[in-house]
């Protein structure tokens, strides 16, 4: 099963980012989502070389967002695509059925959508206001998931669903009872002076006190 902690990369540096990213994984967290927009094609690139080479010395998933020939051309481990984004259909038809495909939904709907053309996993969100990222979705609460995931549970739907937006290690306990199977964080890890203990709380959290 996936990885239950995931962080989305930030940085507005090539530098930055992988400063940011080389603390995450020095610190426990094994799943990396690369998340660097609005550059040029160059430094995507020169980032992407970085992050596969640093994620296989530390036998972690490299997963690139949005961008699903980039994810191909570097042999990400898998993709996430925004709800504007390619389609997950046309994204496993570049990348095949072996790599991982998440896709962003804001409504069951939304999950419906993504889970019938086959995604492996989905980022639901946002919990709560992020700045992290622009034109936010209407925001869920805890209610807002245990809505949803009930509706799930009623149609018989089974895919893990990663909560996301605006999380703080205060939140997880309380989404982990809806029946997310993990969170994709970003700012709590990035803006953290202390990374290995909240990593390591966070992973406890997540993972019930089990060593992973």
């Amino acid at each position: 099963m996936y990885n239950k902690l995931q962080y989305i990369s930030q940085g507005e540096s090539i530098e930055e980012q992988l400063l940011n990213i080389h603390q995450a994984l020095d610190n426990g967290c094994d799943w990396i989502q690369m998340r660097f927009k609005h550059q040029k094609q160059k430094k995507i690139f020169a980032l992407a070389e970085a992050v596969k080479f640093l994620c296989e010395e530390y036998l972690a998933n490299f997963i690139v967002n949005d961008d699903v020939h980039l994810a191909k051309q570097f042999n990400a481990d898998g993709v996430h695509l925004g709800l504007t984004d390619m389609g997950v259909a046309e994204a496993r038809a570049i990348l095949g059925k072996t790599k991982i495909i998440g896709a962003t939904a804001n409504t069951f709907e939304d999950i419906v959508r993504q889970v019938n053309n086959s995604c492996d996993y989905i980022g639901l969100g946002p919990f709560q206001f992020t700045k992290t990222k622009k034109n936010l979705s209407p925001i869920l609460g805890i209610e807002g998931y245990e809505s949803i995931i009930n509706k799930m549970e009623q149609s018989k739907i089974e895919i893990p669903i990663y909560a996301i937006g605006g999380i703080t290690l205060e939140n997880v306990d309380a989404l982990i009872q809806t029946g997310i199977h993990g969170i994709a964080v970003s700012g709590i890890i990035t803006e953290s002076e202390r990374k290995n203990i909240l990593i390591t709380q966070l992973n406890e959290k997540l993972y019930g006190n089990v060593i992973v």
